[in-house]
Parts: structure tokens; C-alpha cells; sequence
């Protein structure tokens, strides 16, 4: 009797545990809790989220893929009120039934007031759809009157006629604390299963054949009073395979320094179809190589067919040449590659595919990164070069794991020359020959050439970008310095100020220059080759800078770098989880001369040094060698290795805490 006790009150607590995640069945105890128990720092927590990816079959549209969502949401601090906006992007077909749709969305804010629970529902106010692109809309919902310590919930289905499955993310930035999945697919569809190896969390999951009902909707053959088809629905009972989890306390994603896209670590379920084996027809093998799935890329109207076309640029280009008069292989290169980048201007909108054609995206003079780069190919081979098309997945896209069209979001085009391949991009302003986005810099590129065939493309920079400083400074009486400054930088550093500097004035620079560097003054600022992209960008100012030293019993102290110094170091936690990604090579010199106060002597002077890190990955030199009156410094700093990993942190964290102490070192004069 006692154990059949046990057992109905172990039922019963199991059900009316499964009740408080049943949708509107928010408690006090959640509204009241006033930080995760176990992230305290957390802004928000996910209290419960379901996800269910199931398929039923219309007579009309084949297979269509719904996806259930239900997330309920703690909101701890105004930091976690992002977590109130949700946005899609939908595919949006040439008919409406073929495009994505949202549907069956219900929302609610909760809030305690007056010791009573209020909820507010979602409105259409709340809820907004923007044309992205010819092919796709976002679909975004704001949750109302979000405050701290409230509670979101939502429930939607996303239903699709698409049989490829988005990557189902089990991990987030927040915690959360409940979560359940189960994916469901029929037996005509296979697909590959991956869970992504980069990630520090493995859930675990059960994958199991089975057989479920499956919704059958077909038309009736009379009409309703309304004139409408009508249509009858029954279930049959189908094989399917079926991954399902059930997890609790997943840990959140942890925001560190230096990621090149912490999503890439992200704990995810990643799902590519393979092959549609329906009866009684052909077995169609899909995405089972990555041959193939360029192969197909290539061979589709909206790319392998716009670079052929030609007819739209041909006198432009003819013309072109003509007046350069060159034969030139990279002179005819940069030649049409900048006359794109004049032509047709970028509308924001990424893709590999072209978004309205070539044609009329160079009529028009606008389109997106399929219209730009795949343009900038076909006319680069027009011409007589050898260039192809590079497909990308940007970073926040994330590493394609598995052989799949849905893994890329960008192409680029490569030329190849004698001293190897150049990588361009005409969508961008400042992007040159090798300088590209720094979100394309993402591992590997695929390259497909004119025959169809493909092969990996290392996109990772292997060229320093540099920074080169001449740094006068005369140390006054007041304890102020004074001086000139000079900078020169190249490759993506010169990118960087570019895209910094770009419209503004000069006083707009020089308060950029000044902001953050203590009470400094800029005077007779210069900036060279600002949009002059074959050149270095060259700054130079004259600046005075107070409490430059400290006087401590009569003695002066000065760090010799003045205002650029680096004064902490970014790597400060005892462990790292994710690589840290400088994404370029670095190469930073200083060449600093300090003309002494009068009636001053050099009491000490930090001695000179060389700090490595792994051998010749990183280096740092500090020189120092005092002349009479003057004082010269010549410090240098070089990353020849951009991706630093955990197991090297330890290593690498000391290497950069040696660094920033001895450009903190001081030199100490004394009155003679």
C-alpha cells in the first residue's frame, strides 16, 4: 500500500511539476525570484523552452515543416530587456504558398502588482514585417510593458514547405533552466545529424525510429456557403525517426575577450538533408559532398548563369581597357574591380545568390553581395583573368560543419596570379586587394571554378597589418609633455582608421584622437592617403599633454609612451574557454625620443628586454638608451599567430601581462 502511495504521489508531483510549464501558468515564485541561483550575473534566464519540429502532408504543398516554440523568459535587469524582442527571417517565394509563415503567435508580459500577477498580451502594435530582399522578410514581435523582474512567455509555429532543418541552438547567452526538444522527421526524408564539435557543452539526446501520426489534409470535393475550398484532415501512421531531449540547467555561453563569434561555440544540433527517398520514385542523394552541394550552387539561374552573362557591361568594359592601355595583368584587375566599386553600390543585404540579377542590379546601381561580387567575377574573366567565385558563411553565420548550401551567406571573388590568389570584395568602400570584411575572415572559403569543381581556400590573413609610431616628447617644467606625433598604418589597421575617420572633420578627429588618452590637446593635425587606398594612411599632430609626470620628493616619473600606453590587460581570468582570434597578424613599432626637463638627470631607466610567446608566434622587444639630454626608445610588438587556444592561454596571458608592465615601467630623473 505504502509503495503504491509513493508512486501516485510521485505522479502526481510529476504532473503538476508539468502544469507550471504549461503555457499562461506563470507563478509568484518566478515573478518574485530576483536573480539566477546559479548566475547571479545573468540579465535574463530561460525558464522553460519546448521545441518541437514535426512534418505534416497537404495535398496542395507536399511535406510542410512546422516548428513549435514555446520559451517562457526571466527578465532579471534592464540589461535582459533584449530578450523581449524576437526577430525571424522568412523565406518569401514567388508564391505565397511557398513562402515561411508565422503563425499561431500568443504572448504575455507578467508582472506582481499589489501582490497579484497582471499580464498584458501582445498586440499587433508589437509586432512589425520589413522586406529584407526580393526572397526574404524579418518578422519581429516586442513583448509589452517589460520591466525588471517580469516574465515573458510566447508560443508560434514556423511553418515552412522547406524539408532542411534550421540548426536547433540548445545553448544561449543566458542560462536555462528547462528545456525540451523533439524533432521528428518521416522516413522518405534522411538526414545527417551533428552536434557542433566546437562546443564546451555536449547535451545529451536520445535518437529513436518510431512511428506517429501524421496530419493528411486533402481537399472535398464540395464548396462551403462562403464559397471557400474546404478541406478534410486525417491522421495516417507513418515511420519516423525522432531525436528528443529533455535537459536542465544548461549553461550559458561565457562572454569573453577576443571571440571571433561566440555563437561558433555554441552547443547545437546541426541537421542537413541528405536524400528523399519517396516511393515509387528515383532516390534523390542531396548535400552528401561538398562537390556537390557547389555543384548545385553553380549550377542555378541565380549564380553559375548570372556569371555568364556578359552583354549588359561589354562596352563599358571595352571602353575601359581602351583608355588604360595596359596589358597588365593586375593593373587590368584593379582597373575593373574599382570600377565596380564605383557602379554599383551595396544595399546591406548579404547572400551568395544574386538578389534581382546583374543586369539590372548594374542598371540600377545598387545590389546585394550576390549581385556585386558574382558581376565582379564574370568581368574579371571577361578580360582574360582567371577568377571564381568564393562562397563565405560571414561569422555570425557560423563555421558550415557539414556539406550544405545553407552554410554559406556570402561569396567573394578570387583572382588567380602568378604569386597566388587575391581575394576581393566590391561591396565595401575601403576593402582592397586582400582586405576584406573582417566578418567574411571566417576559417575557409570555398572556391568554385568555371568548370563546376570546387576546393577549400584558406581566408585566414597571413600578411602583418602594421602600425608605426615616431613619437617626440619634450618633458616641460610644469610636469606636462609636449611633442609631435606621427602614425602610419597599413593593411587592415589603415582599414581600420579609414572606416573610423570616414566623413569626419578634422576637429571631429582630432577628439577622437584625444578621447581617452588623459588631458590632451591635439593642435595641427594631418591625416594623408584617408581615402587614397594604394597608400598608407599617414597621421601626424602636434599635441601637449598635462600631468604628464608625477613629482614624488623631488624626483620626476614618466611612462615613456605617454598616452599610448596600455595600461590593463584584457586577459585577466585564470582559465579561457574559447580561442582568442586577433583575426590579422600585428606588427606594432614605436620609435619614442625624450628630450629631459632642464636642470634634470636620469636617476633610472627600465632595462632593455625580448619577451616571445611560443617561439616566434609573439615577440616584444623594449630598448632604451639614454644620449646626453635625450632619452630613445624603440618598442616593437609582433603576432605572427592570430588564434591563441585555451590549452595556450596560461602561456599567452603572461606573455601579454609581461608586456603591458613593462610599457608601464617609468623612468625616474633627478635634479641636478
Amino acid at each position: 500500500m505504502k509503495k503504491i502511495l509513493c508512486i501516485i504521489i510521485l505522479l502526481v508531483s510529476q504532473i503538476s511539476i508539468s502544469q507550471n510549464y504549461r503555457f499562461g501558468k506563470v507563478s509568484e515564485e518566478e515573478i518574485q525570484e530576483k536573480t539566477h541561483p546559479e548566475y547571479p550575473e545573468a540579465s535574463a534566464a530561460i525558464l522553460y523552452k519546448n521545441i518541437k519540429v514535426s512534418f505534416d502532408y497537404q495535398q496542395s504543398r507536399g511535406f510542410v515543416q512546422n516548428k513549435d516554440v514555446h520559451e517562457r523568459i526571466k527578465i532579471y535587469t534592464k540589461e535582459g530587456f533584449d530578450y523581449a524582442t524576437r526577430i525571424f527571417n522568412l523565406y518569401q517565394g514567388e508564391r505565397s504558398s511557398d513562402s515561411e509563415e508565422v503563425l499561431s503567435l500568443k504572448a504575455y508580459t507578467y508582472n506582481l502588482e499589489g501582490g497579484k500577477i497582471v499580464k498584458e498580451k501582445l498586440d499587433k502594435d508589437g509586432i512589425f514585417e520589413e522586406e529584407t530582399s526580393r526572397y526574404n522578410k524579418r518578422y519581429k514581435f516586442t513583448m509589452p510593458n517589460v520591466k525588471e523582474g517580469c516574465v515573458i512567455e510566447f508560443e508560434y509555429t514556423i511553418q515552412s514547405v522547406f524539408s532542411a532543418i534550421d540548426d536547433v541552438e540548445i545553448q544561449q547567452m543566458i542560462p536555462i533552466k528547462r528545456m525540451e526538444l523533439k524533432i521528428i522527421t518521416p522516413e522518405y526524408y534522411k538526414y545527417s545529424r551533428v552536434l557542433n564539435p566546437k562546443a564546451s557543452y555536449v547535451p545529451p539526446f536520445q535518437e529513436i525510429k518510431g512511428r506517429d501520426q501524421i496530419r493528411y489534409q486533402t481537399k472535398s470535393s464540395g464548396r462551403s456557403n462562403s464559397n471557400m475550398t474546404q478541406f478534410t484532415t486525417e491522421s495516417i501512421d507513418l515511420e519516423t525517426n525522432i531525436i528528443s531531449a529533455d535537459l536542465d540547467n544548461i549553461p550559458p555561453l561565457k562572454n569573453e575577450s577576443y571571440v571571433d563569434n561566440l555563437r561558433n561555440y555554441q552547443a547545437k544540433i546541426i541537421m542537413e538533408l541528405v536524400q528523399i527517398d519517396f516511393p515509387g520514385e528515383q532516390l534523390k542523394n542531396l548535400s552528401t559532398s561538398w562537390e556537390k552541394v557547389t555543384k548545385t550552387i553553380y549550377n542555378s539561374q541565380e549564380f553559375g548563369e548570372q556569371l555568364r552573362k556578359d552583354r549588359y557591361y561589354k562596352d563599358d568594359i571595352d571602353a575601359l581597357l581602351s583608355s588604360a592601355q595596359t596589358n597588365d595583368p593586375i593593373q587590368k584587375a584593379g582597373l575593373v574591380y574599382n570600377f565596380v566599386k564605383s557602379k554599383v553600390k551595396w544595399n546591406d543585404y548579404y547572400g551568395y545568390f544574386t538578389d534581382q540579377g546583374v543586369t539590372k542590379a548594374y542598371k540600377e546601381g545598387v545590389g546585394n553581395i550576390g549581385d556585386i561580387n558574382l558581376m565582379l567575377t564574370s568581368m574579371l574573366r571577361y578580360v582574360g583573368l582567371d577568377a571564381n567565385p568564393v562562397l563565405i558563411s560571414t561569422k555570425n553565420n557560423g563555421i558550415p560543419l557539414v556539406p550544405t548550401r545553407n552554410g554559406f551567406n556570402y561569396v567573394v571573388s578570387a583572382v588567380s596570379f602568378d604569386g597566388g590568389i587575391v581575394l576581393l570584395d566590391a561591396s565595401r568602400k575601403f576593402c582592397t586587394a586582400n582586405i576584406m570584411p573582417v566578418n567574411t575572415l571566417n576559417w575557409m572559403g570555398r572556391m568554385i571554378r568555371e568548370d563546376g569543381s570546387s576546393g577549400w581556400i584558406n581566408l585566414v590573413p597571413s600578411m602583418s597589418s602594421k602600425e608605426s609610431v615616431s613619437l617626440n616628447v619634450k618633458l616641460n617644467e610644469d610636469l606636462s609633455a609636449s611633442g609631435k606625433a606621427r602614425h602610419q598604418y597599413t593593411n587592415y589597421q589603415a582599414k581600420n582608421i579609414r572606416n573610423r575617420f570616414n566623413n569626419m572633420g578634422d576637429d571631429q578627429i582630432a577628439e577622437s584622437i584625444a578621447s581617452g588618452n588623459g588631458e590632451i590637446e591635439i593642435s595641427e593635425l594631418e591625416v594623408e592617403h584617408l581615402y587614397d587606398l594604394n597608400e598608407p594612411v599617414n597621421e601626424s599632430y602636434s599635441y601637449v599633454l598635462d600631468n604628464a609626470m608625477e613629482d614624488i620628493g623631488g624626483n620626476l616619473y614618466v611612462k615613456p609612451m605617454l598616452f599610448l600606453t596600455s595600461e590593463e590587460n584584457p586577459f585577466k581570468a585564470d582559465t579561457r574557454v574559447y580561442p582568442i582570434d586577433f583575426v590579422y597578424p600585428i606588427s606594432d613599432s614605436y620609435r619614442i625620443n625624450v628630450m629631459l626637463p632642464e636642470g634634470y638627470a636620469i636617476e633610472s631607466l627600465p632595462e632593455s628586454i625580448k619577451y616571445q610567446f611560443n617561439g616566434t608566434d609573439g615577440e616584444f622587444t623594449y630598448f632604451a638608451k639614454a644620449n646626453g639630454n635625450f632619452i630613445q626608445f624603440i618598442i616593437s610588438f609582433d603576432l605572427n599567430k592570430t588564434l591563441i587556444l585555451p590549452e595556450e592561454y596560461e602561456q599567452f596571458k603572461e606573455f601579454f601581462q609581461l608586456m603591458i608592465e613593462k610599457q608601464n615601467e617609468q623612468v625616474v630623473l633627478k635634479k641636478v
